[in-house]
């Protein structure tokens, strides 16, 4: 007797077997929506459709024939939907708006050279800029007060720190317990060692951030005698307690897939435990390992709570004792401030567009890299 299959034959397999589809495909696309969103909030800033220069030549509405659409547009910050579905009776109002607001600007700040330059130009928002007031050129994030500076080079130098920190510390930790864990351990250490660093993974950041802000911070600063007591160290040593069970389920699940045909030969030849896992084992497992780097990599940039509550100040600076802000706290702390379509808002979603490509671009590499160590290890390269 032949096998029927089908939704005939076995209906509710057939209508769990359409729901998970369903479900996969919804979450797919609810994806590729937030990225549209994002992407579509950010692309003035990337199209340098944006102005934020106080003082500016006003437009009389009288003139406003004489203008095209598009630089209407942009001198009323509206976007094309917007634009087309305002009367003229309405553009003039906004424009008069807009007049009012030039003529109302004190003389105070119109001598200020800085009034007049749109600082969401790229140049103002990588390269430094002698602001007034400073004697030398300045990368600075300031999206408050006359003058909004939006440099983002603080943010990206503050990423890294903590970042850079964070998988320093946590690396070598996961990797040599999950060796231990997985090749030198008896069975009954390793039944208790191994759930309990996969545990960590359950504590919430923001209880993590709170041991650091009243323990770490004290204790550190007290050993190593820095000056600022909240810094980018603190926050990279806090963060790697997040990104440590991550890469150590990976890592060991690596290195215990490895045959154990390879360390039975080893030891059969001489090697020691310690020797068939460090020079036997371990260079087996590397593309499994170098995975959970960078998968600990993408959950130490993307970490929000534990370094806005350890560092939070905007600073460019390359020590590690210095504090340092990140671009997911940037995100976090002044979206609910940010003015929705304003350009602080619309630089925001660029800063999250740009942490994407760099997610992104990070794990390709780390793709590739694996790859090559798969091939090496084949003998096929």
């Amino acid at each position: 007797m032949g096998i029927h299959r089908g939704h005939k034959a076995r209906p509710g397999e057939w209508l769990i077997e359409k729901f998970i589809f369903l479900v996969s495909l919804s979450a797919i696309l609810m994806v590729l929506l937030i990225f549209l969103f994002v992407a579509r909030e950010a692309l003035p800033i990337f199209l340098n459709e944006t102005n934020t220069a106080l003082v500016q030549k006003p437009i009389p509405p009288a003139e406003m024939e004489k203008h095209s659409a598009a630089e209407l547009e942009a001198y009323l910050e509206l976007t094309p939907d917007q634009f087309a579905k305002m009367e003229k009776a309405t553009l003039r109002d906004l424009m008069n708006v807009k007049v009012e607001a030039q003529n109302d600007i004190s003389a105070e700040v119109r001598k200020d050279p800085d009034a007049s330059i749109n600082t969401t130009e790229w140049k103002y928002l990588i390269h430094p800029h002698q602001w007034q007031g400073y004697d030398r050129p300045e990368y600075i994030w300031q999206p408050v007060g006359d003058v909004k500076k939006f440099n983002i080079i603080p943010l990206f130098v503050g990423t890294l720190k903590v970042t850079l920190i964070g998988l320093f510390f946590a690396v070598p930790l996961a990797v040599g317990a999950a060796i231990y864990v997985s090749q030198l351990a008896r069975p009954r250490v390793r039944e208790i060692v191994k759930p309990t660093i996969e545990l960590l993974s359950g504590i919430p950041s923001v209880v993590v951030g709170v041991f650091a802000l009243l323990v770490m911070a004290s204790v550190l600063q007290s050993l190593f005698h820095y000056q600022t007591r909240l810094n980018a160290f603190v926050a990279g040593l806090a963060l790697g307690f997040a990104v440590i069970p991550v890469i150590f389920s990976i890592s060991e699940d690596a290195l215990t897939s490895v045959p154990r045909a390879y360390s039975q030969a080893a030891l059969a030849l001489g090697a020691s435990r310690w020797q068939t896992a460090w020079q036997i084992v371990l260079p087996a497992a590397l593309p499994g390992v170098f995975a959970a780097a960078v998968l600990g990599f993408g959950r130490a940039i993307g970490e929000t709570m534990i370094v806005l509550m350890v560092c939070s100040a905007s600073v460019m600076s390359w020590s590690v004792f210095d504090s340092a802000r990140s671009i997911t706290t940037t995100i976090a702390a002044e979206m609910a401030e940010a003015v929705a379509g304003g350009p602080h808002y619309r630089i925001l979603f660029m800063l999250g567009a740009l942490l994407f490509a760099a997610t992104f671009a990070s794990n390709m590499v780390g793709e590739f890299v694996i790859q090559r160590f798969k091939l090496k290890l084949e003998g096929k390269r």
